[in-house]
């Protein structure tokens, strides 16, 4: 008896009417599972996805540390050491730059009024020093009555 030989889990009707044996379409379905969902067993896919993660990680951890090394080279330290309202029409600010050794640089100086708003800028350029750390003052035209004067930014040349 064909009928008593299949049960519906194992067989399936072909397109005749006859009966035949389902596992391999079974176990084929379940292969294109296993493959889609990344449960099949092949060690060299595997293994190339973990060397493929590790180069990445290797090389995203050289480009920061390259570019933490390249940006604290550049690096200029300032410390503002005061400032002076000389009259309503300019201010003298006092500071110390310690620029990388030999190098040129640059600062822009701003002079702000009460509500911190922006009423004096110069940007000043300085040479090649052997010193590593040198104090500058500086003064800076105003075109009202400045509270304060401060360095913004320097950077190398």
């Amino acid at each position: 008896m064909v009928g008593s030989e299949c049960s519906v889990t194992k067989c399936a009707l072909t397109k005749r009417g006859g009966r035949r044996r389902a596992a391999p379409r079974r176990t084929a379905l379940q292969t294109k599972l296993d493959d889609r969902y990344g449960r099949t067993a092949l060690p060299w896919r595997r293994r190339a996805f973990w060397i493929g993660v590790a180069v990445f990680a290797v090389a995203a951890i050289a480009y920061l540390v390259w570019i933490t090394l390249q940006n604290s080279l550049d690096d200029i330290s300032i410390a503002e050491t005061g400032y002076l309202v000389v009259d309503e029409r300019a201010v003298t600010v006092s500071f110390q730059a310690t620029p990388p050794s030999g190098a040129r640089f640059a600062c822009a100086i701003q002079a702000l009024d009460e509500d911190f708003g922006v009423v004096g800028w110069r940007v000043v350029e300085y040479g090649p020093f052997p010193d590593t750390t040198r104090s500058f003052t500086e003064r800076v035209p105003t075109l009202a009555l400045a509270t304060t004067g401060t360095v913004k930014e320097c950077w190398t040349i």
